[in-house]
């Protein structure tokens, strides 16, 4: 259905194929999660939204997306726009993101968390913006406060290796990397994946936290001799509650309106508007 009043959360789920399987939280045992809404579409000025779904955790309200907002016959780009300028109108305040990735780094294995604390965009998709009135400085760029929520609560529910920190290099896709590109990458990456950028860059401009979880379900071509999609199969259905979990874990941790961070303060007015205004003006 189509809805055109936008929903009010202070939370946001920008879902991957991490918890795709799963039909996030539809699936998830706990008492204080329910879903409010479901299936809604909002006008944007980039088109018509994906479906999302508004649920609680406890008292918390939570926007979420499926994929990203990814879907045929939508850009990339513009699946992004609709889906922040939708967060933006809620008054969603912070954001995170999951998803599959595969390894640049030799010394990461198949099943390893990571919570990226930087990022590499090697993607072609530049000046995907809302509005242009922002200068988005991106030092911490992923919150602090939010990665410290996401490995918390990945360690009370994971017994395997979670890593802190490390970079994440974003590519376009829909294809997987070449070995040269993935050589190119290691020592300056850790892990590569297609949906960090340009989420990163619009959860700053919209004045929101933004922070990831991310699974390894691939190695990066040259790093293995050979990888089993069988393999990224099984994460793939086997794993998904377990997120899910993690996900709701962290929501319950962090305070949307109690922020100790610098992610609002790290966009700032720019200098340009009037180019702005009158690129504007001309449609």
């Amino acid at each position: 259905m189509t809805n055109q009043e936008i929903p009010k959360a202070a939370y946001a789920v920008v879902g991957g194929s991490g918890t795709l399987s799963s039909n996030f939280p539809a699936g998830l045992p706990d008492e204080d999660v329910e879903i409010i809404s479901d299936n809604m579409h909002f006008e944007t000025p980039y088109g018509m939204s994906p479906a999302m779904r508004l649920f609680r955790v406890g008292k918390k309200r939570v926007l979420t997306v499926r994929m990203h907002g990814w879907r045929s016959g939508v850009t990339r780009a513009d699946a992004s726009r609709q889906v922040f300028w939708t967060f933006r109108e809620a008054g969603v305040r912070r954001i995170i993101s999951e998803g599959g990735v595969g390894t640049v780094n030799k010394l990461l294995d198949l099943r390893d968390f990571i919570v990226p604390d930087d990022y590499l965009d090697l993607s072609v998709r530049k000046d995907v913006m809302l509005d242009g009135r922002y200068l988005l400085i991106m030092r911490d760029a992923l919150c602090p406060e939010l990665r410290q929520a996401l490995i918390r609560a990945t360690k009370k529910r994971f017994t395997g290796r979670v890593f802190t920190r490390g970079t994440y290099a974003v590519t376009d896709g829909r294809h997987f990397e070449s070995p040269a590109e993935v050589a190119m990458m290691n020592g300056h990456a850790d892990i590569v994946g297609q949906s960090i950028a340009p989420e990163v860059y619009l959860a700053r401009e919209i004045g929101a936290c933004y922070a990831g979880l991310y699974f390894t379900v691939n190695y990066g071509e040259g790093i293995r001799e050979k990888w089993s999609h069988e393999d990224m199969s099984n994460i793939f259905y086997d794993d998904a509650p377990m997120i899910g979990e993690i996900i709701i874990e962290t929501i319950r941790q962090v305070n949307a309106d109690e922020r100790h961070c610098e992610c609002r303060e790290l966009r700032k007015e720019t200098l340009l508007k009037d180019v702005y205004n009158e690129v504007s003006s001309k449609g």
